[in-house]
């Protein structure tokens, strides 16, 4: 049939990955470090994703495209939602959930002959990629929550120190994981009493991918929490915090 549906301009898209977290539907993934279209019969062509897009990559187009199936969209959200059940209670012991205790005294370990003391780590939880986060856990309850890309705690020196201290911390790469982060990190929100979210992204326009999935959440979720953004430049800076 003729119809409605979007075109992705691969030459313009920055792969931020704002368009995949704004498509509800999962028509649009990440491959390869670029936005796609995955499946005619996933866009309902509404176009949730033309006014995510930054860089006006997004179009709509009238083509012979199959119609849109919502049965099969909501069966695909229902398997990738039980295959990331099984890999929590199951499988590989990395990705079961489980709280970190540390003590605060510092290893007294030569670093380089030094002397000096060895550093703390503030995690307190496990795991820690979005993707493979319970979207219940008893860490959550009260929780000052941080969500940050992977890029920032190995920009930032003082990561643990200044952001990951007294927070249950979430990370993740909207270039690189075809995943909805919205629609996750709006079910942890929904579920459990989050106090406060903050974002720690990079100044790379992909980082952008990860604020728009956070703001998302806080919506969708229908809950007021305080939430702020810092912003890392790639020379190791904070640049921005708000």
């Amino acid at each position: 049939m003729i119809r409605k549906i979007i075109q992705i301009d691969e030459e313009k898209c920055n792969g931020c990955g704002a368009c995949a977290a704004a498509c509800h539907e999962g028509a649009i993934g990440m491959v390869n470090g670029n936005a796609k279209l995955l499946r005619d019969d996933y866009c309902d062509g509404l176009g949730d994703c033309l006014p995510a897009c930054p860089t006006d990559a997004i179009h709509f187009v009238e083509r012979e495209a199959a119609a849109y199936d919502h049965e099969a969209v909501m069966k695909n959200k229902e398997e990738k939602m039980k295959a990331e059940r099984e890999t929590l209670s199951g499988g590989c012991p990395g990705s079961r959930a489980r709280t970190i205790e540390h003590s605060e005294e510092r290893v007294n370990t030569a670093v380089a002959g030094s002397g000096a003391a060895e550093p703390v780590s503030r995690l307190t939880q496990w795991p820690v990629q979005i993707k493979l986060a319970p979207v219940k856990a008893p860490y959550f309850d009260g929780a000052k929550l941080l969500i940050a890309a992977d890029c920032t705690a190995y920009a930032y020196a003082g990561f643990h120190e200044r952001f990951i201290k007294d927070h249950i911390t979430l990370v993740g790469c909207p270039k690189l994981d075809a995943v909805d982060y919205a629609e996750k990190l709006t079910e942890i929100i929904r579920e459990n009493e989050i106090s406060s979210v903050t974002v720690v992204r990079m100044e790379v326009p992909c980082c952008g991918g990860l604020e728009h999935a956070v703001k998302t959440a806080l919506k969708d979720s229908g809950k007021l929490i305080p939430w702020s953004v810092a912003v890392i430049s790639t020379d190791g800076k904070v640049i921005s915090e708000l």
